[in-house]
């Protein structure tokens, strides 16, 4: 045994870390949908703008 340590006093430490690199990968994946959605919605009001913008000008 490593320094006399019980088996599933490793398991827990090991399921520790592996369930805080999944918590990080989790906050990644959230933050690149929610980054790639600002970015639609900019550029579906920059559209939007354009838009006003052309119809000011013939108007």
């Amino acid at each position: 045994m490593l320094f006399d340590i019980p088996v599933w006093v490793l398991f827990c430490i090991l399921f520790i870390f592996f369930s805080g690199y999944m918590a990080f990968r989790a906050l990644r994946a959230e933050h690149r949908l929610e980054q790639q959605f600002i970015e639609r919605e900019g550029q579906i009001y920059m559209s939007r703008m354009e838009k006003e913008k052309k119809t000011r000008e013939h108007a």
